[in-house]
C-alpha cells in the first residue's frame, strides 16, 4: 500500500488552518446519483448453533459468471464513477505526484548467489520488472533472465511469483499467474538458449525448489476447489506433467504447505503450518529417490523453523519459550529437545521473528520495544549487539544474503521518513556501508518531515504503540486530518516504513498514524494471543482508543479522523465502523473480510480450514457467538456510519468478493446516514488489486481523493 510534491496546490499551512467541521466537507448531493440496490432474497444459513437468515447470499457466484450478479458489480462500479467525478482531477493530481516521486528507471542492489549477482530492475514508463544477472562481476554483460513487460502483454493481469535458478545455473523455473486467483502456471526456461521448455503445470503454489540432479523440480499443487495448496509433487524436466508423482500430501486442512531448501543447499524441505503446529520434512537434495524424513513431529502449540550449517541443524522453536529462542542440535538428535542447546535464550521483552546464518555468525530478527531490529551474535563468543537507528520509529530487517562465507550481513533499513535503504554490515569490525537509499523525486525532502512513537493506553490500561508521521510546522492543536491505518490479525506486525504516496497526504496537513493493536505481534506472542480467537475484540477497540488518545493530544481534529485497512484491516474498519461510527468522518475497507461466520462455517472457500485457530470454528458455540458478535456484516444496524469506500477484486481468492459485495448492499439498506458509500470492483484483479507497479497506484489516487475530499480538502 505505498509510493513530492510535482502539484503543491495549496500551500501546506492554509491546509493545516483548515479544519472546522461537518459544513465544511462536501457531500455529493445530486438526486440523479442514485446508488444501486441489490435485490434481497433471504436465504437461510445453517449452522449447528442455529440458523441465520442472509437476504444477499445470492450475490456469490463461484463461477463469476452470474450475469444478474456482475450487472449488480458493474453498477456499483457506475454509481462510483458518478460519486467520485467531482474529484477527478484531485485523483490525477495525486497519481502524478505519486508517480513522479519514484524513478522509473531503477534496479535493487544486487546480491551475489553461485557466481552470479542477481538484480531487478526497471525501464522508464514500464508497468513491470525485468529479472537479470551478471556473470562473476559487476562489469560483466547483463542477461535478461524474464522481461515481464513482454510476457503481460495482451493481458489485464500479469504476475510472476516464484523463481529458482538451477544448481547448475543454466535453468529458470518460475511460477506465473494472469487472473489474479493466485492459481499459478510453473514453468522453465533455458538460461542458455534462451527456450522456454515446452513443461507447463497448473494450478500450483507460487514456490518451487531444484534438486540437486538440475532437472528435477519440487512443487506444490492446489486443490481446485479450496485453493490449497495440498500436494507435494515432483516433476523432471521433459515427463508429463499429469504423471508427476506424489512426494507428500497434506492430510490435515489446517496446515499450509510450502517447499524450500537449506542454505548451504544439501537439504529440500517440505514446511507444514498451522496458525499453532509447524513440521518440517527434510531431503537430501543429492538423493535421486528424495526420501523425506520429519525433522520434529508435529504437535499443537509447538513451531519451529530450520537450518542447516555445519553438520548441525539450527531451528527457531517456541517449545518452553512463548517468544521463541534459537537452538540448534546433531543430525541424530534433533527430535530429541533434551539435546537441544540454546543459541538464543527466550526472552519475555523481545519476540524472535526470524533468523540467518552465516558461516562465522548468526543474524537474528526480533521485535523489541514494539520495533523491529537485528541483532548479531558471532559463532566464536563476544556480546551479541543490535543493529542501531538513531529515529524514534523504525524497522530494520535482513537483506538478501544467499551466501555462507561472507563477514557480510546485509539488512534494510526504513523509517515513515527515511525511504528503504540497503546496507552492509561487516561484523568484524562495525562498518556500515550504504548501498542504496531508495530515490525519491519530486523535491521530497526528508528533514521536511517528523516520525514519532508513542504509547496510547487502552481502556484496559495496555499501552499500545503508535507509530506517527507528519510535515514539520505542524500545529498539535486538534485541526490538522488524520488517517490511522490498522491490521492485527495473524500476528504480523505493521512495522513503520516510508511510503510514497503518504507523503502527498502529509503535504496537505494530514498526520498518518499505525496503531500496533493486539493482534499483532510487536509486543511478543501475548500481543497476538490477547487479540485472536475469544480475544479479538482487543483488536478493534485498542484501534478506537488510540484514535481518541491521538486526539485527545491534540494530534488530530474529531471530525476529520479518517481510517484504513485491508484484508483481515477490513474487517477491523467493519468492525470499528459498527462499533464507534461516531469517530471517525470516512473509513477505506479494501478486500475486506467481512462476513466471518458463514465464511468460516464453509470448508470449501479457500483458507477457512487454516483459519479456525486464528478466528475460531463457528460449529463450536462459544466460537460461534463470539465472532457473531462482531462479524461487520452480521451487526450492520440502523444507525449513521462515516463515509465508506470499499474495494474488491472479482477474482480475490483470500477474501472472496461477494464478502464485501454483501456488506455493502446491507449498509445500503439499513444506514440512516447520507454520507457517501462507494464500492469499487477490479473486475480483472485479485487480493493483491491489479498488477503493474503504476496501474495499482491509479486506485491508491482514487482511495485518497475520497477521504482528502471528506477531511475538506
Amino acid at each position: 500500500m505505498n509510493p513530492s510534491a510535482i502539484l503543491r496546490l495549496i500551500p501546506f499551512a492554509a491546509l493545516s488552518a483548515c479544519h472546522s467541521g461537518e459544513s465544511t466537507v462536501p457531500t455529493p448531493t445530486d438526486s440523479s446519483m442514485k446508488p444501486p440496490v441489490a435485490a434481497a432474497r433471504p436465504y437461510t444459513v445453517q449452522s449447528p448453533n442455529g440458523a441465520r437468515v442472509d437476504p444477499y447470499y445470492w450475490l456469490r457466484d463461484d463461477t463469476r459468471a452470474n450475469k444478474e450478479m456482475l450487472a449488480y458489480l458493474e453498477a456499483e462500479n457506475a454509481y462510483a464513477d458518478a460519486m467520485l467525478a467531482h474529484t477527478g482531477e484531485l485523483q490525477e493530481a495525486l497519481y502524478q505526484e505519486i508517480v513522479g516521486r519514484i524513478k522509473q528507471d531503477d534496479a535493487s542492489v544486487p546480491y551475489l548467489k553461485n557466481g552470479h549477482w542477481y538484480y531487478t530492475r526497471f525501464d522508464t514508463g514500464k508497468e513491470y520488472p525485468i529479472h537479470a544477472r551478471k556473470r562473476g562481476t559487476l562489469e560483466a554483460p547483463e542477461q535478461v533472465m524474464l522481461d515481464v513487460n513482454v510476457m503481460a502483454e495482451g493481458h489485464d493481469f500479469f504476475q510472476v511469483a516464484g523463481m529458482a535458478v538451477s544448481p547448475d545455473n543454466r535453468l529458470l523455473a518460475w511460477t506465473e499467474d494472469d487472473v489474479g486467483r493466485r492459481q499459478y502456471t510453473l514453468r522453465v526456461k533455458n538460461l542458455q538458449t534462451g527456450e522456454v521448455l515446452s513443461d507447463a503445470v497448473v494450478n500450483v503454489e507460487a514456490g518451487v525448489v531444484w534438486a540437486a540432479d538440475n532437472r528435477t523440480l519440487l512443487y506444490i499443487a492446489k486443490d481446485p476447489v479450496t485453493l490449497l495448496g495440498d500436494k507435494v509433487r515432483r516433476h523432471v524436466l521433459g515427463t508429463d506433467a499429469a504423471a508427476d508423482p506424489l512426494v507428500f500430501e497434506q492430510k490435515d486442512k489446517t496446515f499450509y504447505t510450502g517447499v524450500g531448501k537449506t542454505k548451504d543447499e544439501l537439504y529440500l524441505t517440505i514446511e507444514s503450518q498451522s496458525t499453532v503446529s509447524s513440521e518440517v520434512r527434510v531431503a537430501r537434495a543429492d538423493d535421486a529417490q528424495l526420501s523425506f524424513r520429519v525433522l520434529v513431529p508435529r504437535e499443537r502449540d509447538h513451531e519451529y523453523s530450520a537450518e542447516h550449517l555445519g553438520g548441525r541443524w539450527i531451528l527457531r522453536t517456541n517449545w518452553q519459550a512463548k517468544n521463541f529462542r534459537i537452538v540448534e542440535s546433531s543430525d541424530a538428535h534433533v527430535a530429541n529437545r533434551d539435546k537441544w542447546h540454546d543459541l538464543v535464550a527466550h526472552r519475555t521483552d523481545a519476540f524472535v521473528d526470524g533468523f540467518d546464518v552465516f558461516r562465522d555468525f548468526l543474524a537474528v530478527e526480533e521485535h523489541s520495544g514494539g520495533l523491529a531490529n537485528v541483532r548479531i551474535q558471532r559463532w566464536a563468543g563476544g556480546e551479541p549487539f543490535l543493529i542501531e537507528s538513531e529515529e524514534s520509529a523504525y524497522t530494520i530487517g535482513l537483506g538478501a544474503n544467499a551466501e555462507l562465507d561472507t563477514p557480510l550481513v546485509r539488512y534494510a533499513y526504513t523509517s515513515m521518513t527515511t525511504p528503504a535503504s540497503t546496507f552492509d554490515l561487516d561484523t568484524r569490525t562495525g562498518k556500515r556501508t550504504l548501498l542504496k537509499r531508495e530515490p525519491v523525486l519530486g523535491g521530497y525532502d526528508q528533514a521536511r518531515y517528523r516520525t514519532e512513537h508513542l504509547w496510547a493506553t487502552a481502556r484496559d490500561g495496555t499501552k499500545v504503540p503508535v507509530s506517527l508521521v507528519y510535515r514539520e510546522g505542524l500545529r498539535k492543536d486538534g485541526s490538522a486530518p488524520l488517517l490511522q491505518y490498522g491490521y492485527g490479525s495473524y500476528g504480523m506486525s505493521m512495522d513503520p516504513g516510508f511510503s510514497y504516496s503518504v507523503v502527498s497526504l502529509l503535504d496537505r496537513g494530514f498526520v498518518y498514524a499505525i496503531a500496533h493493536i493486539r493482534g499483532g505481534q510487536e509486543m511478543g506472542r501475548d500481543w497476538y494471543e490477547n487479540g485472536k480467537l475469544l480475544n479479538k475484540r482487543n483488536s478493534f477497540t485498542d484501534f478506537i482508543d488510540v484514535t481518541r488518545f491521538l486526539v485527545a493530544q491534540k494530534y488530530a481534529d474529531p471530525k476529520r479522523v479518517l481510517a484504513m485497512g485491508g484484508s483481515a484491516g477490513g474487517l477491523l474498519m467493519g468492525a470499528v465502523a459498527n462499533m464507534a461510527p461516531q469517530d471517525y468522518r470516512a473509513m477505506v475497507a479494501q478486500v475486506p473480510f467481512v462476513d466471518v461466520v458463514t465464511t468460516m462455517l464453509d470448508e470449501s472457500i479457500p483458507l477457512t480450514t487454516n483459519e479456525f485457530d486464528e478466528w475460531g470454528n463457528p460449529k463450536e458455540k462459544p466460537c460461534y457467538e463470539y465472532m457473531l458478535s462482531y462479524s461487520p456484516y452480521d451487526n450492520v444496524s440502523s444507525q449513521d456510519y462515516p463515509a465508506l469506500f470499499v474495494g474488491t477484486g472479482l477474482w480475490d481468492s483470500q477474501v472472496q468478493y461477494y464478502e464485501p459485495a454483501k456488506w455493502v448492499a446491507k449498509l445500503r439498506a439499513l444506514k440512516t446516514d447520507s454520507r457517501p458509500l462507494i464500492f469499487r470492483v477490479q473486475m480483472e484483479a485479485g487480493h493483491g488489486g491489479k498488477s503493474g507497479r503504476f496501474r495499482r497506484f491509479r486506485e491508491v489516487a482514487e482511495q485518497y481523493a475520497f477521504l482528502v475530499d471528506q477531511a475538506g480538502g
